[in-house]
């Protein structure tokens, strides 16, 4: 019996291999790609593709591996055949949109990333490749609109709050700089683009606590949703004479989330909710020191954690075990 379940498992795995032309090959060349050999990967994966001509995933590797070689042309070449394929992913637009990016195709870039569109109207992926690309046409007013549909469609997916908050920090948005930021730096925490966007919250805080600049801000075109966060912050403004500061935004923000779950029940938010949280087990201060002052004065953070270890490794453990998530239908803002 023993034999013959043996012969049977045998046979499936012969099966399967000869149902998979090409994959051990295409193995091969994925290894030889992370040991930066292009040259050999691409002439492996040319084989592997001759041997299994619809196996899109070879396909879509051939095309990956000339564009780190630097070979455009033919990663374009090879990138426009799977385009026109019913079986075409988001994967294959985001490697030919890289090509186009790299040779500054950006009206032929342009064309893809709305064909793509058509085909995945949801896809928070392309939405911020496609800002990117319009970025570097220098048309960012039209870049925005991308990145915005991409937080709409997403609104877990980092990129396009990253690229939206340094779009707002050049146009002078605060406010969407602070939330935008935010919640930027909740989903993606331990990155070089992390320091960056801390800095402009900070930034973001210290314009919005002067009267002019919060007053200013409200008579701007912003949403319901982010004239009620102004209002809830403009009656805190008169009394912080400083200005705000890393050191006494702990203080500041605390008032600020206990006014606004008082007075703004219509609208659920969840990095609010989680700055809420933050309070109510003692990690606010911790999450402060980390949001702003690790950033622009990393030695005063190391004084700040030596003296309150307790808070600190508190926090990092939170920060290690639990993953941050916006819910659904909570995005209250417009262009």
């Amino acid at each position: 019996m023993r034999i013959v379940v043996l012969i049977a498992l045998m046979l499936s795995q012969l099966i399967v291999t000869a149902q998979e032309p090409g994959k051990k090959l295409q193995e091969t060349a994925k290894s030889m790609l992370m040991q930066g050999d292009f040259d050999n990967a691409i002439a492996i994966l040319e084989t592997a593709s001759k041997q299994a001509p619809a196996d899109i995933s070879i396909q879509k590797d051939l095309a990956y591996a000339c564009y780190l070689k630097r070979d455009f042309g033919k990663s374009i070449q090879v990138g426009k055949i799977l385009a026109e394929r019913a079986d075409a992913d988001e994967q294959v637009y985001q490697i030919l949109g890289l090509c186009y990016k790299a040779t500054a195709s950006y009206k032929e870039g342009a064309k893809l990333y709305k064909a793509a569109l058509k085909k995945f109207p949801n896809s928070t992926i392309i939405y911020n490749e496609f800002g990117e690309l319009l970025a570097m046409d220098n048309a960012a007013s039209e870049a925005i609109e991308q990145w915005e549909k991409g937080i709409t469609a997403d609104p877990n997916y980092s990129s396009n709050y990253y690229n939206a908050c340094i779009y707002y920090t050049k146009t002078g948005n605060w406010i969407r700089v602070a939330l935008y930021g935010e919640l930027f730096v909740n989903l993606e925490s331990f990155t070089e683009r992390t320091t960056d966007v801390k800095k402009a919250i900070l930034n973001a805080w210290q314009k919005l606590f002067l009267p002019a600049v919060i007053t200013q801000q409200l008579k701007n075109n912003s949403s319901a949703f982010e004239k009620a966060v102004l209002q809830t912050m403009e009656k805190i403004v008169p009394t912080v004479t400083a200005g705000f500061q890393a050191e006494t935004s702990t203080s500041i923000r605390s008032k600020w989330v206990l006014d606004w779950f008082k007075g703004n029940k219509g609208y659920p938010f969840g990095l609010f909710d989680q700055q809420q949280y933050f309070i109510r087990e003692g990690l606010f201060e911790a999450y402060n020191q980390w949001l702003f002052a690790e950033p622009v004065n990393p030695d005063a953070y190391k004084v700040w954690k030596d003296t309150h270890p307790k808070e600190a490794t508190a926090f990092e453990a939170y920060q290690k075990t639990r993953l941050f998530k916006l819910p659904p239908g909570q995005h209250y803002f417009s262009r």
